[in-house]
């Protein structure tokens, strides 16, 4: 087990990252609840990781799967009891695994008490709680538009103001300016470490800070002097490992987030690498070619420039992103070659590895009629995509590639029905691959994508290259590879991959004919990569000259 006493523990963690709903259910309601997720820590002790992530499990209507919270200090008895929280949270630490909370500190449900009462008077003390504009029925501070569609600003007549809302209009935002709000949310993160969580990430925490007068909603001026306020006050005041979610986070604002000081936070989520594969300037759902070359140069610019004064979260999938084994690899022949590579590539970096649910088993995304699809984003853009008149296999296709709901199909346990999930109805189907792909079968072949996985994060635990070294990328302009070197002192280590359907010519570099191999996806030949092959091999200083 980690020693978690240590301030920088977390850079030697692997977190796992579990969407409650669809992780397991024990009661027959169709949706995974948090006595589901302790009968599985079994599960993820044996897999190796160290950390939980948690999907909001926060008493919510769920308009947006519980990133809109209306009691920061309850359960959703959808998942449970506070109870059951706190059996978590200490079964959990029995097995090494600790519990990092997802924090929604943008904005709340439209149902908290705080907006509810913001809602009855200007002159109520909680109306500053949140961000009000002065407007008419019929003329709109601005035009700024929500993420989810339609405008940002909604009217409430009994205070004749408009409130602000980036998401949905259930979710207000909070307003960070005001001094009173802060010291509530302070109270209730010291709270919940005092419950014993481990852990934050803080959704889309880039924009608390926001100036809509001016159309700022992410990297506000305040933003960093909240950070440092937020963290002085809460989180330097145990050992936890803090992770913020920033859209529009460049290389010199995450040195900041994630400062070897701590003053912020242990790290960031940033999505340059996530956004390539999309239109320049257009939305997500704009689909485009990954541009491999610019894919690993940007993995590589960010391994260099955050080396030694700031520190790289690692991730490929999370819930609000499609599987990226349907993504970047192949999810028919070589479905599970090319996961296990995916992982070498990511496992292999600097950073904290995040590995979201069935990631590990190479879970795919998913094609479904439109009216099964739960997520609002998606409900949203088909509806404006089909009343712009685009055709709706064009939509559909955006959608099967880039759908949320692509994550959020039930964890494939076995392959009995509903793969384990629930023995009622699934709140969302269950993909149909689940009689081949899932956790039963994976457990039971020592050559699975799962047994992969546990290698990797053992070997993460055993080499101290695999923390601290630095990174060096080769074959730069390659259009299949992406090969790069880390170094510590004299452990060394060569990553592999070779991207695509095609075998290449390669042969290793000078130095590296002798080296050990610490895992490979498939028997090496020499002078030759296979489509998807992937490896990583480790040699001294010593090894080199030889």
């Amino acid at each position: 087990m980690l020693d978690k006493t240590k301030k920088d523990w977390w850079k030697s963690a692997v977190v796992y990252q579990i969407y409650p709903r669809s992780f397991q259910d024990t009661t027959g309601t169709g949706v995974g609840d948090i006595p589901g997720i302790v009968r599985r820590l079994d599960y993820l002790q044996t897999l190796g990781v160290d950390v939980i992530w948690l999907s909001p499990v926060f008493a919510s209507p769920q308009v947006d799967n519980g990133y809109d919270i209306s009691d920061y200090r309850d359960i959703d008895p959808l998942f449970g009891t506070l109870e059951d929280m706190r059996t978590l949270i200490r079964e959990g630490k029995r097995r090494g695994i600790g519990i990092m909370m997802d924090l929604v500190l943008n904005h709340t449900s439209d149902q908290h008490r705080w907006f509810q009462q913001a809602c009855q008077s200007r002159k109520n003390p909680y109306h500053d709680y949140y961000v009000w504009r002065d407007g008419t029925p019929d003329c709109l501070p601005n035009d700024m538009q929500a993420v989810f569609g339609g405008p940002a600003w909604e009217w409430v007549p009994q205070v004749q103001q408009y409130y602000f809302h980036q998401f949905a209009p259930q979710q207000p935002d909070l307003n960070w300016e005001n001094p009173t709000l802060r010291r509530e949310i302070y109270d209730m993160i010291l709270w919940w470490m005092d419950q014993g969580v481990e852990g934050f990430r803080l959704d889309v925490i880039d924009q608390i800070a926001k100036e809509p007068d001016k159309k700022i909603t992410n990297n506000g001026p305040r933003l960093h002097e909240f950070l440092r306020e937020l963290s002085a006050e809460t989180f330097q005041k145990g050992c936890l490992v803090t992770v913020g979610e920033a859209w529009g986070a460049d290389i010199p604002r995450a040195k900041l987030y994630s400062a070897p000081d701590g003053s912020e936070l242990s790290m960031v989520f940033q999505f340059e690498q996530m956004c390539l594969d999309q239109q320049p300037g257009k939305e997500k759902w704009d689909l485009a070619p990954l541009p491999f070359v610019k894919m690993k140069q940007s993995f590589a610019r960010w391994q260099r420039e955050l080396h030694g004064c700031g520190w790289n979260s690692l991730f490929l999938d999370n819930h609000d992103l499609p599987r990226i084994v349907s993504r970047w690899g192949n999810d028919g022949q070589y479905r599970a070659r090319s996961a296990k590579l995916l992982a070498t590539m990511l496992h292999g970096m600097q950073g904290t590895p995040y590995i979201y649910q069935g990631e590990e088993l190479g879970m795919t995304n998913i094609q479904l009629p439109i009216e099964q699809y739960r997520d609002v984003e998606i409900q949203n853009f088909y509806r404006k995509r089909m009343a712009e008149g685009y055709p709706e296999a064009e939509v559909l296709r955006s959608i099967y590639a880039k759908g949320r709901d692509n994550a959020r199909t039930p964890m494939q346990w076995d392959d009995t029905p509903n793969a384990g999930f629930t023995a009622g109805t699934p709140w969302l189907p269950v993909n149909p691959n689940y009689t081949t792909v899932n956790a039963g079968a994976e457990l039971a072949d020592p050559d699975s994508v799962f047994a992969y996985y546990q290698k990797l994060i053992a070997l993460r635990k055993q080499y101290p290259v695999f923390v601290d070294g630095d990174f060096t990328l080769l074959e730069e302009e390659h259009p299949h590879l992406f090969v790069y070197e880390r170094a510590l002192g004299a452990e060394q280590l060569l990553v592999v991959c070779n991207f695509g359907d095609e075998a290449t010519p390669w042969t290793l570099p000078a130095g590296w004919e002798n080296a050990d191999t610490l895992i490979e996806n498939l028997p090496a030949q020499p002078g030759t990569l296979q489509p998807w092959e992937a490896r990583i091999l480790l040699r001294r200083d010593a090894d080199a000259r030889s």
